[in-house]
């Protein structure tokens, strides 16, 4: 149709579409007279007027892109530089867990993974955790309301009992993952944070061997001058069980605000893997021994980049997540 064709903005081709197939246009017109024509004819007739409305809705609808392409390419100026383009990186959180998990790699152990939501015996009960033990209340963990017996999963310690039971020693594992506590957020505490667990279970595994292999983690993650303090400490799966420090590698234990001027930093608890747990999986304590340790993987961050409250981990806010690309 020439009226198209010859449109040369919106409005005019909005006047253009009312007149040929709006409501009161001509082609609607012509519909109209479909009672007077021959009965012989009016089917082609019909047929006729269809076709003709829909090549004028197809021509007007091409016009119409037409016309706003040609509005885009005249505000468009060749000689502007490009928008920049943002470039994604890591979560701080992933940053460090990659990190945590490399220098453990390089040390001999293996990762494994398990799941979220797990039943009380692996949760709790296969790993020496009594009835009467505070961390199996409601306050503490996160229980499913519909299905008995499940919950949220409350350490990544689950994962060392199935390892156990999978596979025979030597074993040698870490066991990084989300876990869920029945927490009320605030800047040190949240109700999900990521963990890591590590496990050795073979012959002549002794305390030792748990010490040397917590300072050298701790040298590659924090630097090399950094020390290690065991505190004696209860867990119901380890034992003996100890609370684990290390020189504040800001201060090089001198006293600062990050070590609240104590020289060292509380970084998860270790022990030797309780004969108990053993027996449960089926490995005989009389001849095999082994060590569990545990760290929080927020801790870590918070420690390393200066982080006061970890609810900024969890806020999304891309000011701040945005600083950490590439450090690690």
């Amino acid at each position: 149709m020439k009226d198209i064709a010859a449109v040369s903005s919106q409005d005019t081709l909005e006047e253009v579409r009312v007149r040929y197939i709006g409501r009161k246009g001509s082609i609607a017109e012509l519909f109209k007279q479909m009672g007077k024509i021959d009965p012989s004819i009016r089917g082609e007739f019909g047929k006729t007027l269809n076709m003709l409305k829909n090549d004028a809705t197809a021509q007007i609808e091409a016009m119409a892109r037409e016309l706003e392409q040609a509005e885009t390419l005249a505000g468009y100026d060749p000689t502007l530089p490009a928008r920049p383009i943002a470039q994604g990186s890591y979560h701080p959180i992933t940053l460090i867990e990659r990190e945590v998990k490399r220098i453990f790699t390089r040390m001999g152990f293996a990762i494994k993974r398990g799941p979220e939501v797990e039943d009380v015996w692996h949760n709790f009960d296969a790993l020496n955790t009594p009835d009467w033990h505070p961390s199996r209340d409601e306050t503490d963990t996160l229980y499913l309301a519909d299905i008995p017996n499940m919950l949220l999963r409350t350490e990544t310690s689950p994962v060392q009992i199935r390892t156990m039971q999978a596979q025979k020693p030597p074993i040698r594992i870490v066991a990084p993952g989300r876990v869920f506590r029945n927490d009320k957020p605030d800047p040190t505490h949240s109700p999900m944070f990521t963990q890591l667990e590590g496990l050795y279970v073979d012959k002549g595994v002794t305390f030792a061997d748990l010490k040397g292999t917590v300072l050298q983690f701790y040298r590659h993650l924090l630097g090399k001058n950094v020390v290690t303090r065991f505190r004696p400490h209860f867990f119901p799966f380890t034992e003996p069980s100890a609370e684990v420090d290390v020189s504040c590698p800001f201060c090089g234990g001198d006293g600062c605000r990050v070590c609240k001027h104590s020289g060292w930093i509380e970084v998860g608890g270790s022990g030797m893997v309780d004969p108990n747990v053993l027996e449960t999986v089926g490995i005989d304590p009389e001849i095999y021994t082994g060590w569990a340790f545990g760290l929080g993987i927020e801790r870590m961050t918070m420690l390393l980049y200066g982080v006061d409250d970890i609810r900024l981990f969890y806020e999304n806010d891309i000011r701040f997540l945005s600083q950490f690309g590439g450090r690690r």
